[in-house]
């Protein structure tokens, strides 16, 4: 101990008042209802009285924290008490949205959840594998669903497969339960899948595969970007660590980039210390998190902060129209296929429809609801040629790498998001060249199918060559 332990010790104690103080707010907030944790997160009135009254969570743009005196800053360094110290670590803004996140994505569930909030998506996906394979020995391995995001692919292939050794085992079909158990040996680290998956809209059974995982002694990560919590909670149904890109429908303005890692505490895991297992998301938070250093920005945190308040109400109007987006295009001519969770043709849909619920729905339809999301992909007749033709008639629906937004957006996956997967990789991850990603947004359905129309038509106007290869 320092020269200075008693007053060191002093703000000890205070922090430990502090931590009370929080755990008796979170306390509170987890008997309220989903819209109510949306709207507030932990802030209360005790907390606007500190902010100059504010009743909205202030952005708190500083880099760095004041300590009161030298006691303070080593207490506060050394983690022996909640402090913000530098925005990199801790934030006042970030740690709201981080609390909500907690809240909403542990509703429901009985254990305690943490979250930490990311600069990206993809930064979430990193700081919630990269822990698990950083002991690296002969023969480490992890099972992942191929169905996932490109860039996600390219981190397990790319960057952990090919630089790093880690022997990467795709699962190729995310609902064979058999693929996922046969994957998985001794020197396996955690399993990984997405659902439903971004751009071919997958199932997996995260029950069941958690029960694979858990039996091996292993974490289940799930990436939930699509779903979101107001249609379904990982942790409720097994899986131990989930992500997402809040840039996605969360903040679905468009105005920030930012991800999340929530986990549960006492994680299944025979991997690391025993710190990580028993509260995941502050372990990262506090230790590698801070040396990588992909630290969201307070600002992009108050606008995905802004943007949850209305979630859940969100999520059911847009998957509405999805549905009947997507059931228009299931009867157009000149479509081959559509994947949309909700559709009765959709592989895996007797399971989305038993995990995909709209969170509190009977409150509002007298019964529980299934909501199925607004993201949905359709392959154009004539091939990749078709489909860019297709593509490149949209007037209302935008032309972008980017979904979860209240606008409408759409992309061919083949040549955008997953083009560096090559066509071995895309066959993997089931990626057609002639595969439409859709987004429907806040617009009215009839004016989205509409367009859809219009763009479909050039089909029939004009000839267009097949190029299965293209």
């Amino acid at each position: 101990m320092s020269e200075c332990s008693e007053g060191v010790a002093e703000y000890v104690a205070k922090g430990e008042a502090m931590a009370a103080a929080a755990a008796n707010r979170r306390a509170v907030m987890r008997t309220k209802k989903f819209d109510t944790i949306a709207v507030h997160g932990i802030y209360d009135m005790e907390a606007a009285a500190a902010n100059q009254g504010s009743i909205i969570e202030p952005g708190y743009l500083s880099s760095a924290e004041h300590f009161e005196n030298s006691d303070h800053m080593e207490a506060a360094l050394a983690y022996l008490m909640p402090a913000w110290v530098y925005s990199r670590i801790a934030n006042p803004t970030v740690h709201y949205l981080e609390e909500t996140l907690a809240l909403l994505e542990g509703y429901g569930f009985d254990g305690e959840v943490s979250a930490l909030a990311t600069s990206s998506g993809m930064s979430a996906v990193f700081m919630a594998t990269n822990p698990f394979l950083e002991d690296p020995e002969p023969g480490m391995n992890i099972v992942v669903s191929a169905r996932c995001y490109g860039g996600t692919f390219m981190l397990f292939g790319q960057r952990y497969g090919v630089e790093r050794g880690v022997d990467v085992r795709w699962v190729r079909d995310p609902l064979d339960l058999n693929e996922w158990a046969d994957k998985i040996d001794g020197n396996t680290r955690f399993l990984y899948g997405e659902t439903p998956s971004n751009p071919s809209l997958s199932i997996m059974d995260i029950e069941a595969v958690a029960a694979i995982a858990h039996a091996a002694d292993l974490p289940l990560m799930i990436d939930s970007t699509v779903a979101t919590p107001a249609l379904t909670r990982p942790l409720n149904l097994g899986a131990d660590i989930v992500v997402h890109s809040t840039t996605k429908s969360m903040t679905s303005s468009g105005f920030a980039i930012g991800g999340a890692v929530i986990a549960k505490h006492n994680i299944t895991t025979h991997i690391g210390p025993d710190a990580m297992r028993e509260n995941f998301a502050m372990y990262v938070k506090l230790l590698p998190f801070r040396d990588h250093g992909p630290g969201i920005s307070p600002f992009n945190a108050l606008m995905t902060i802004s943007d949850l308040r209305t979630l859940r109400h969100r999520m059911d109007t847009v998957s509405n129209s999805s549905m009947k987006v997507a059931r228009s295009l299931e009867s157009h001519d000149s479509v081959d296929r559509v994947a949309y969770p909700g559709l009765e043709s959709m592989p895996g849909h007797e399971i989305a429809a038993r995990n995909m619920w709209l969170v509190d729905g009977a409150d509002d339809y007298g019964t529980d609801i299934n909501r199925f999301g607004h993201l949905l992909a359709f392959e154009v007749k004539g091939g990749a040629v078709a489909a860019r033709k297709v593509f490149d008639q949209f007037e209302m629906i935008w032309r972008a790498t980017d979904l979860g937004r209240i606008k409408s957006v759409a992309t061919i996956p083949a040549i955008s998001t997953h083009q560096q997967q090559g066509d071995e990789g895309r066959d993997l991850a089931a990626v057609p060249s002639n595969l439409i990603r859709l987004n429907v947004g806040g617009e009215h359905p009839d004016d989205i199918i509409a367009d859809l129309d219009r763009a479909l038509a050039v089909l029939n106007a004009r000839s267009v060559v097949s190029h299965s290869s293209a």
